[in-house]
């Protein structure tokens, strides 16, 4: 890249257009669509399972617009930055909820999965600004084409966080206001390969439960399972340990699965939890 385009401020459409070619000629792709293991039927709709690759994209001070049909989710356009937040919206609109819902190290090397979730704008004008900050951050939620699309909904991404590279998409998608809750041993689930560069097999399960959910077990295909159970009552548990989480500005519950080296997914299932007998 250029110093005179790294400098300039006045970029044309043009410019954008080879900055966006010459980022994606810059991408590796990604490995297939993650496998995505629905149970328990009483969601309204299938989730969208896999973000495979992203790049973020920062663009400062032009006063193009910027096409995003190059970006995950494209098709649509997004104004200039907004330097701060509209007033008709409340800031927290514009900046996701962070939770991190695990974390731990392997081979000496640490990772970590998070999840984003945008709260939900209510009309056209907080839609709108909601979208040029989605723009800013690297990452529009797949299938939105316009600003309108946002109105009414929770859009929400997990990544992994894997040591110092880039963080990879696992599934996305938003919560509707007319979705039915989640209850009982309904759960859905994703599983990933852990590593990108050596391991092809499904080792990495997230997924989310309802509120009364109150133990996972991840069975591994070697026979052998990991329970996550939800913690007490005022009872915080560390991310490096298994456990259903609440997470921020979700309304459902979150939870980690990793498979022992050898091994990859099987199955995620809501369990009873054993209650160790008196004695």
């Amino acid at each position: 890249m250029s110093a005179d385009r790294e400098t300039n401020h006045d970029m044309t459409n043009s410019d954008i257009t080879t900055l966006l070619t010459e980022a994606t000629d810059e991408v590796e792709i990604g490995i297939a669509p993650y496998q995505a293991v629905i149970r328990g039927g009483r969601r309204r709709k299938a989730r969208r399972w896999a973000v495979a690759t992203a790049t973020a994209l920062v663009i400062a001070g032009s006063s193009a617009t910027l096409a995003v049909a190059g970006l995950p989710g494209g098709g649509g356009t997004v104004g200039p930055a907004a330097t701060e937040a509209p007033a008709t919206a409340p800031a927290d609109l514009f900046t996701p909820q962070r939770t991190t819902l695990a974390s731990g190290v392997e081979d000496g090397k640490s990772w970590k999965v998070v999840i984003d979730v945008w709260a939900t704008p209510r009309d056209k004008a907080q839609a709108e600004g909601q979208l040029q900050a989605m723009a800013l951050s690297g990452h529009i939620p797949t299938g939105v084409t316009k600003a309108s699309e946002l109105i009414g909904k929770s859009s929400y991404v997990t990544y992994l966080r894997d040591g110092d590279d880039e963080s990879r998409g696992v599934y996305e998608d938003a919560f509707d206001e007319t979705d039915i809750p989640m209850k009982g041993t309904d759960v859905e689930s994703a599983a990933i390969p852990f590593r990108t560069t050596d391991e092809h097999v499904e080792r990495l399960v997230i997924g989310m439960v309802g509120r009364d959910a109150e133990q996972v077990t991840c069975t591994w295909k070697n026979g052998t399972a990991t329970k996550v159970d939800r913690p007490g009552k005022d009872t915080e548990v560390a991310t490096d340990q298994p456990a259903i989480r609440r997470a921020e500005g979700s309304p459902v519950d979150w939870f980690v699965c990793l498979a022992p080296k050898g091994t990859e997914y099987k199955s995620a299932d809501v369990t009873e939890r054993q209650v160790p007998a008196a004695g």
